[in-house]
C-alpha cells in the first residue's frame, strides 16, 4: 500500500539549489564547450591525415606502376592470363630478379667485360698517353757509378681546361735475375711457350711534386753504385710519370722504358721519349692451391711457396703476403700470413679460409699481394708484386675453373706476381 509523502518533504526538496554560483556555471559550461571544439579538432585533423596518406600511397603505386622495368615484368606476367584479372599476385622470385637488376651490375648480360681488376682499368683510362720525358744518364765506370737526371714532362694533358696536375716521376732500376717457371699467364709469347724472366728491383728514386704544371721541370739527380756481377745489358730503367693524389692511389699517366744495353752512356747522353703506355714487370712467383666446399660456402686459399729474387741489398729481409677476396663487387675481409725470412724461395705453407655469400662463385675473385719488410730496423713496407685471380679474368680462367669442377679437392698452380 503506497503511502503519499509529508507535505513538508515536498517543500524542502523544491528549495534544494546547487551551491555553485553563477559566475561558475558559466565558467564550467565554457570549458566544456572549449573540450568539445578541441576535440571536434583533432577528429578533423585525423580525417585529413588519413586522406593525405591514402593519396600519397596511390601516388607512389601509380610511380611504380610506371617504372620500365615493372612495366617489363608486368607484360611478362599479365601475357601468360586470359582475361583482365581482378587481383595480382607478384612472384618473389620475379620481384628480386628485378631489384638485383637494379642494383647489381653483375647480373647484366655484359657483367663479364665489366667486372675487371683495377689494374686493367688503370691501362683501359691512359690508353692514349699524351707528354714526353727528357732525361740525362751517364755510367762511370771508373766508378761503377750510374747516375740519371730527370729533366723535364713536357705535353701531359690535365682533367679540365686548367692543369690540376701535381706529377711526379718514379724511377726502377730492374735486372733480369734469372728465369722463371713456366706460368700459363707469363709465357712469352713470341718464344713458344719459354719461360718468362724475372725481374729484380735494385734501386727506387722518385723525384720531387710540382703542383698545377703541365709541363714540370724537375732537374733531381739520382745515382748508384753498381754490382760487379750486374751487367748493364740485363738491366733496363723504368721511369713512370705518376699524378699525386692525397687520398687514393696516384694515377699512372705513362712511362718510359731505357734498356741500357743498348745505349752508350759512357759519356752523358741526353734524351727525349714519348710516353707509352705502361706494362707490368714478372717479378716473381707464388705457388697458389685453391679448394671450395659448396656446403660451408667457403674457399681454402694455400699460399704454399713465393718465388722471388734476393737483391743482397738487406739481410734482415722478411715476406708476407696478404690475400683478399671480393664477390660482387664487395670486398671482404682481408687475411694476412706471417712473416718469413726473404729467400730466393720463400715457403709460408700456411692454409687461409674465407667465408663467402651466398652468390654464385663466378662472381667471385681473389687477389694476392706480397710485401717486403725488416725484422731487425722500422721500414715501411714494400710492396713487391700483385696478383689477380677469378672467373672474370681470361688467362686465370684454368686455375679457377678446374677449382670448381674439382669440388673439395685442393688444385694447385704457379702464378706470375706482377709490379
Amino acid at each position: 500500500m503506497d503511502y503519499p509523502a509529508p507535505e513538508w518533504l515536498l517543500s524542502t526538496a523544491g528549495e534544494l539549489r546547487m551551491p555553485f554560483s553563477d559566475t561558475a556555471k558559466y565558467c564550467i559550461l565554457g570549458i566544456s564547450v572549449a573540450l568539445l571544439l578541441l576535440a571536434l579538432g583533432i577528429l578533423a585533423w585525423q580525417a585529413f591525415r588519413c586522406c593525405t596518406e591514402t593519396h600519397t600511397t596511390i601516388t607512389r603505386q601509380d610511380a611504380v606502376n610506371r617504372d620500365p622495368l615493372y612495366l617489363v615484368e608486368k607484360s611478362r606476367t599479365v601475357g601468360n592470363y586470359s582475361g583482365a584479372p581482378c587481383t595480382r599476385m607478384e612472384n618473389v622470385c620475379t620481384e628480386v630478379r628485378r631489384l638485383s637488376r637494379c642494383l647489381s651490375p653483375a647480373s647484366f648480360p655484359s657483367s663479364g667485360s665489366s667486372q675487371v681488376d683495377g689494374d686493367t682499368e688503370e691501362q683501359a683510362n691512359i690508353t692514349k698517353v699524351h707528354g714526353s720525358l727528357r732525361y740525362s744518364i751517364y755510367y762511370d765506370q771508373l766508378q761503377s757509378q750510374l747516375v740519371v737526371t730527370v729533366l723535364q714532362v713536357e705535353g701531359l694533358l690535365g682533367p679540365g681546361p686548367t692543369c690540376s696536375l701535381q706529377p711526379f716521376v718514379k724511377l726502377r732500376l730492374m735486372w733480369a735475375g734469372s728465369e722463371g717457371v713456366e706460368v700459363d699467364d707469363c709465357t712469352d709469347k713470341e718464344g713458344g711457350g719459354s719461360a718468362p724472366v724475372l725481374w729484380t728491383v735494385l734501386q727506387e728514386w722518385q723525384t720531387r711534386i710540382v703542383k698545377g704544371s703541365c709541363n714540370p721541370l724537375f732537374g733531381d739527380q739520382f745515382s748508384c753504385i753498381m754490382q760487379e756481377d750486374k751487367k748493364l745489358n740485363h738491366i733496363n730503367l723504368r721511369m713512370e710519370v705518376r699524378h699525386f693524389d692525397k687520398f687514393s692511389r696516384h694515377t699512372v699517366l705513362g712511362e718510359v722504358r731505357v734498356p741500357l744495353g743498348q745505349l752508350n752512356i759512357s759519356y752523358p747522353l741526353e734524351l727525349q721519349e714519348d710516353l707509352k703506355a705502361p706494362q707490368k714487370d714478372l717479378v716473381g712467383e707464388v705457388l697458389l692451391t685453391l679448394k671450395f666446399l659448396p656446403t660451408s660456402q667457403r674457399l681454402e686459399v694455400g699460399l704454399l711457396k713465393v718465388r722471388a729474387v734476393l737483391t743482397e741489398m738487406w739481410s734482415d729481409a722478411a715476406l708476407y703476403a696478404r690475400i683478399s677476396v671480393q664477390c660482387n663487387q664487395h670486398k671482404l675481409r682481408y687475411q694476412k700470413t706471417s712473416t718469413v725470412a726473404h729467400s730466393l724461395v720463400t715457403v709460408f705453407n700456411e692454409v687461409l679460409m674465407f667465408s663467402l655469400p651466398e652468390l654464385p662463385l663466378e662472381q667471385c675473385k681473389m687477389s694476392v699481394s706480397v710485401y717486403e719488410t725488416h725484422t731487425t730496423r722500422k721500414s715501411p713496407k714494400h710492396l713487391i708484386g700483385q696478383l689477380t685471380l677469378g672467373k672474370e679474368k681470361s688467362s686465370e680462367d684454368e686455375h679457377w675453373s678446374l677449382m670448381m669442377r674439382s669440388v673439395r679437392q685442393p688444385i694447385a698452380k704457379w702464378h706470375g706476381l706482377l709490379s
